[in-house]
């Protein structure tokens, strides 16, 4: 979905493929028939953005195939879908049974990291529309904090270092202009916006920047002007934006929110849980953990790190932080001039929800996101942009 910002510029609103996992390439044009399309239909658009979760396998064979990449291309132009952004942060096994920390690796210190980055921004510059000049990945925020030391560090500066120069290089080859962006998420190295300036400033490369996740901004209990303000005044760009929200308990410490929590904490994904104190943020790796006896202060609200449904915030006790991607949205594309022109909608844990919550099939799945973009869109228009054919 496209839209004109009262600025002139064209801003892109998609939704993420992650929902629906895929690792081979015959996965992800089997996504395209029976999700994606139906999805469009749904929202009654010609034309419908989704952010492509392309797994290593996946995207291997597209950049050693320049036939089966036209083949993609020719498949999503032939079913109304077009691709600005990838989801480049998984590496593979996001549809697994168990994924929780195996998706910080490899990590940016993993030469397989480089690689995978590099394969997905030549395939992307393969895949844009024929009036778009700009793309964008999203990525893994360095890594997983633990068993990170000075030497992995340095590896991982010089990878990225390498991935500015292969990104130029790739410009100057196709006329395509592919920005990658740190997705800053709790328990990474990069868990928050500030934790991104340093580490971007020393690269202080135009194509390296941010990917604001608004959920994960709201898990770490960031104002989303103040993050924003320092990004603009870092000279830090944000590459895109992923609109997802989290899930908010204002009282933690009464039994019933504490049950009504314990339904969200499920096996397949990590739900890192934070709470803001007066000593600074305090937190867990999980949500099992922070449930756990004494584990997490419960004087002030819990959020936790599980996309909830933006049109649908679970029910009381719980909510959601959907008044922060409101937020951080108006910061992002409300002003004069748009921070980042490509958001998309990130919900992957439809089939995570606790069973009543969860859809009973494709036609619910994809009703449930049709709903999502939406509201995204309403969000959008009632900020002053206008929504293109």
């Amino acid at each position: 979905m496209r839209f004109r910002h009262p600025d002139g510029s064209t801003v892109h609103l998609a939704y993420c493929t992650n929902v629906h996992p895929a690792e081979t390439l015959d996965g992800v044009l089997a996504q395209l028939r029976d999700h994606c399309e139906p999805v469009r239909r749904r929202l009654g658009r010609d034309r419908l953005g989704i952010g492509l979760w392309l797994a290593k396998d996946a995207a291997h064979a597209l950049v050693t195939d320049p036939s089966a990449l036209r083949g993609l291309r020719t498949e999503l132009d032939r079913r109304g879908l077009e691709v600005v952004t990838l989801n480049g942060f998984p590496y593979e096994g996001f549809g697994a049974e168990e994924v929780k920390y195996r998706v910080y690796r490899p990590d940016w210190a993993d030469p397989e990291r480089l690689d995978h980055t590099t394969a997905l921004a030549r395939v992307l510059a393969g895949l844009l529309p024929d009036d778009v000049t700009e793309g964008t990945v999203s990525t893994l925020p360095l890594a997983w904090r633990t068993a990170y030391d000075e030497g992995r560090a340095e590896k991982a500066h010089t990878a990225l270092v390498t991935l500015a120069e292969r990104l130029d290089a790739l410009d100057e080859l196709t006329g395509r202009s592919i920005r990658v962006g740190l997705e800053p998420e709790p328990g990474c190295v990069v868990e928050t916006t500030e934790d991104a300036l340093a580490p971007l400033t020393a690269i202080a490369h135009p194509r390296i920047g941010i990917c604001v996740d608004t959920c994960h901004l709201a898990t770490s209990f960031e104002d989303p002007h103040t993050a924003l303000d320092a990004l603009t005044a870092a000279r830090v760009p944000v590459v895109k934006s992923q609109l997802s929200a989290a899930l908010h308990a204002e009282h933690p410490h009464l039994p019933e929110v504490r049950a009504a929590l314990a339904a969200f904490d499920e096996p397949r994904f990590l739900h890192q849980t934070r709470t803001s104190t007066a000593a600074g943020l305090r937190g867990t790796d999980d949500l099992g953990k922070a449930l756990h006896a004494d584990a997490l202060p419960d004087a002030g609200p819990w959020r936790s790190h599980f996309h909830v449904p933006l049109h649908a915030a679970p029910a009381a006790p719980l909510t959601s932080t959907l008044p922060v991607l409101k937020a951080a949205l108006t910061r992002l594309v409300g002003g004069p001039h748009p921070l980042t022109r490509h958001l998309e909608v990130e919900t992957y844990t439809w089939q995570a929800l606790p069973p009543e919550l969860r859809p009973r099939g494709r036609a619910q799945l994809a009703d449930g996101i049709a709903a999502e973009l939406t509201l995204a869109r309403d969000l959008l228009t009632d900020l002053g942009l206008k929504e293109l054919p």
